[in-house]
């Protein structure tokens, strides 16, 4: 027995020593590379950040004393056994329950160790991430709502983001805040929005421009559901830096609030690189318990249109949780400074589909997102102050007006454009309260404006050069957005809207749609892909790609990238797409 019994002992030491010493399956690639550095300072650790203090060096002794936050999601939820192991590699800070998954900090050396658990699904770090209006609500015709008398009254759109600094526009008439709830998920102890960015966003989804609707004003910026109520929870800090975790834990705040506030929009202007499919994404996961749980999640695309890292030409950039199929993500349309949108075109730097590894058709909509004036938080908010080509004189908007104005600011960015069609959300939801997430994303989609150039050309507001744009189905997606149409059209889906996949046919060099099964498109001539997406950029028996349709041979280098999973030979397209960079700001100066 005693030998049985050292042998066994050797045999799961020998184990755990192999785990330890391969790169583990079931660990992102970003956290693999953490594991296998071997010194120096590595990019991934300085994003992710030490959760304990000493030198980077990975090996030897100074590896147990470096401890980073990860997410341990595991198959079934978290027994007190699992917590209790876990517990023997660091600390338990959190339990998401919905997600069948924890928040812990470990140390480096143990995170192989802890993946060799059979009942370990998949490790990821607690990855970083940043935040990402007159002429946005003609361009896409809200004010034929108020034909309607819908104005978002009685439904909550969560604005998780950096903090909502209740501003006028956020009030009632009768002087009570819109803004219903207040919480920090930061750890910083206010709700206040020191970056300036979750004001901006709340303005353009419920601001009811009543700071700008003065005699002496030539303009008036209203947002879209101007009567709506804001849940304000604050994910980011003041440099616009949040986590996964924090995002998450406010998603299942916005959750259990949904009966008490008639939460039904979360609002995410946020996003973070992809390092693995969407089904091991825990944030992705988070997003999808809302959407089950009866509220409609938009999420912005991304700011990468202009990333043409490895010949990409901003293809594969959609960010995370922008990547999942089930929720709506956004691009960003430049109204080039008109209210019609007949000249509107695509802003330059709006992130492209297909989603990298499990090619989701993303972006979903598009929306104006270029140089949007909405709500200023305060004069000494990040942005405000680190931004100049941010700020508004006010004679954009008061006759005879001189100097900066301090209620309201510029921001460019498809962070900008997802509050649009978190306002548009809303007045479907006041239309029909019974209306459902898939059905508000499929009438959205369907009726969504299609008539795009097949090329357009933008210039960048800061460095003057110019950047060309293919409009096709991974840029416009299903088009732009459409509020007249949308509150017109008297379709409701009874299927699921989840966003298709993308096939690559080596032999006829197409690309082309994938349905899942029970999903409303392609179920009837209602609901059929070339009049969702357009047959513009749809032709026969679903192909959306062409060969001679942008992917010419001179960047067939940027097809592999995007087409690669990092298994089978295939280059790992985030080795290559996000480079070296993991958190990508929003405060882009915009295109012209």
């Amino acid at each position: 027995m005693t030998t049985l019994r050292t042998l066994t002992i050797l045999a799961l030491a020998a184990a755990l020593a192999l785990a330890q010493s391969a790169s583990p399956t079931n660990v992102s690639s970003d956290l693999n590379s953490m594991i296998g550095t071997s010194t120096g300072t590595s990019s991934s650790m300085g994003a992710f950040g030490a959760a304990s203090g000493g030198s980077l060096t990975l090996n030897g002794t100074l590896a147990v004393s470096i401890s980073v936050n990860v997410i341990v999601q595991y198959k079934a939820a978290p027994t007190i056994y699992d917590l209790s192991q876990l517990a023997l590699y660091g600390q338990v800070k959190q339990v998401f329950s919905g997600i069948n998954a924890v928040l812990a900090s470990v140390s480096v050396s143990k995170i192989a160790t802890i993946a060799a658990n059979r009942d370990v699904k998949f490790i990821t770090p607690d990855r970083a991430l940043k935040g990402k209006l007159d002429l946005s609500a003609a361009a896409v015709n809200a004010a034929a709502a108020a034909s309607w008398g819908l104005d978002g009254t009685g439904v909550g759109i969560a604005i998780i983001d950096s903090g909502v600094t209740v501003k006028d526009d956020l009030k009632k008439a009768s002087g009570f805040p819109r803004v219903v709830d207040n919480e920090d998920f930061t750890g910083l102890g206010s709700t206040d929005d020191g970056y300036g960015h979750g004001t901006h966003v709340a303005g353009i989804a419920a601001g009811n421009g009543s700071a700008s609707e003065k005699s002496v004003n030539t303009r008036s910026f209203q947002g879209i559901a101007p009567n709506a109520n804001i849940i304000n929870l604050r994910v980011l800090d003041s440099n616009g830096q949040g986590s996964d975790s924090s995002v998450i834990a406010a998603i299942f705040r916005a959750i259990s609030l949904k009966s008490k506030y008639n939460v039904k929009v979360i609002n995410l202007s946020l996003g973070r690189p992809v390092f693995e499919s969407y089904k091991l994404d825990p944030l992705c996961q988070a997003v999808e318990m809302a959407w089950q749980a009866g509220i409609v999640v938009v999420a912005a695309a991304g700011n990468q249109g202009r990333n043409n890292n490895g010949g990409i030409q901003g293809y594969g950039t959609i960010e995370a949780p922008g990547n999942d199929p089930y929720i709506i993500t956004v691009g960003a349309m430049n109204t080039v400074g008109t209210p019609s949108r007949v000249d509107d075109k695509m802003a330059s730097y709006s992130s492209k589909g297909p989603s990298l590894y499990d090619h989701i058709v993303k972006p979903d909509l598009v929306a104006p997102g270029n140089l949007v004036a909405s709500l200023l938080s305060s004069t000494s908010s990040t942005l405000f102050l680190q931004n100049p080509t941010t700020q508004l004189p006010k004679s954009y908007y008061i006759n005879g007006g001189t100097g900066i104005s301090t209620t309201y600011f510029k921001l460019s960015g498809t962070s900008m454009a997802t509050p649009v069609v978190s306002g548009a959300a809303a007045l479907l939801i006041q239309q029909n309260p019974s209306i459902t997430p898939d059905q508000v994303k499929a009438r959205l989609m369907k009726t969504a404006y299609k008539q795009f150039p097949a090329v357009t050309n933008a210039v960048d507001q800061a460095t003057g050069i110019v950047y060309t744009t293919y409009n096709d189905m991974f840029t416009v997606g299903a088009g732009y957005l459409d509020i007249q149409a949308a509150l017109a059209d008297g379709n409701l889906s009874t299927l699921t809207a989840m966003s298709p996949s993308v096939t690559f046919n080596s032999g006829s060099n197409t690309v082309s749609l994938v349905f899942a099964s029970n999903v409303v498109w392609g179920s009837n001539l209602v609901w059929g892909s070339n009049v969702v997406w357009g047959s513009n950029v749809v032709w026969g028996s679903n192909v959306v790609w062409g060969s001679n349709v942008v992917w010419g041979s001179t960047i067939l280098q940027g097809f592999n990238v995007v087409w690669g999973d990092g298994t089978n030979g295939t280059v790992d397209p985030a080795n290559v797409v996000w480079g070296s960079n993991v958190v990508w700001g929003d405060s882009i100066p915009g295109d012209q």
